[in-house]
């Protein structure tokens, strides 16, 4: 899954949602210089917007078709896993992960980004937490477990038998997991979680551009998805057609220390 994000890069950059500005102005006031490593670039989203803000960005990301997309977009970008990714001896004043780093091995990733920061830079990794409108949600969940139910990605029904976990619950264990890596890899201070709360409209259509872009749908043929967004925008349609969604940007952070 960690490499299918890249099936549409113009779909993805086009529908995800970018990062508060004062996210990005609060890790680049950390930091003591304002060179970045973006871990899991993708199409470039968070490092044009680290490029906004006066900042050398260099990307690294395992996708080709998603670092190309970046490359168009004026972002210098290296394919590889960050785990098999060479510095070649280059350090950094942060490195950052937008909704990317738990494709990276918590403690292994941690550790390779000791290596290339200098003392007192940092470390920040940061993601979304978002619930569409109930509808939607149960709109989607049915429809993925009529289309492919046998898929491990399937979401509960607010009224099935399985527990459902909120994205609070799900981002909450996903940035708990983040530092705990942070402290197992050592060469960090106590992580911190930084919390920002915005919100941002949709359209039917809007949503309908950015579901195929999620991982549970990534990998559906063009049939099933299809169905999929179909039932969801039934869904939408039947709630005034559009709606607003809070937005909590999370960011599990740390500073390096001693010696490079």
């Amino acid at each position: 899954m960690a490499e299918s994000f890249g099936v549409d890069p113009e779909r993805y950059d086009r529908a995800r949602p970018r990062y508060p500005d004062a996210l990005v102005e609060r890790i680049v006031a950390a930091s003591p210089g304002r060179d970045v490593l973006d871990v899991g670039c993708g199409t470039g989203i968070e490092a044009r917007q680290f490029q906004a803000a006066g900042c050398t960005v260099l990307g690294v990301d395992p996708d080709a078709r998603m670092a190309e997309f970046a490359r168009r977009t004026g972002i210098d970008v290296e394919v590889a896993t960050f785990e098999a990714w060479d510095p070649a001896g280059r350090v950094f004043d942060a490195v950052i992960a937008g909704q990317a780093w738990h494709w990276v091995d918590p403690v292994a990733g941690v550790a390779k980004a000791a290596q290339v920061l200098r003392p007192g830079s940092r470390l920040a990794v940061f993601g979304h937490v978002f619930d569409a409108p109930p509808a939607a949600r149960e709109a989607l969940a049915s429809a993925l477990r009529r289309v492919v139910p046998d898929s491990p990605v399937n979401l509960p029904s607010a009224g099935g038998d399985r527990p459902t976990r909120t994205a609070m619950d799900i981002y909450q264990a996903m940035f708990a997991a983040a530092a705990d890596g942070i402290r197992q890899a050592g060469g960090f201070g106590e992580p911190e979680q930084w919390r920002f709360d915005w919100e941002q409209s949709y359209t039917r259509d809007e949503w309908l551009d950015l579901l195929p872009t999620t991982g549970a749908l990534t990998q559906l043929p063009p049939d099933k998805l299809a169905e999929v967004l179909e039932d969801v925008g039934a869904a939408i349609d039947k709630i005034g057609g559009g709606f607003t969604m809070p937005y909590i940007t999370l960011a599990a952070t740390a500073a390096r220390t001693g010696a490079a």
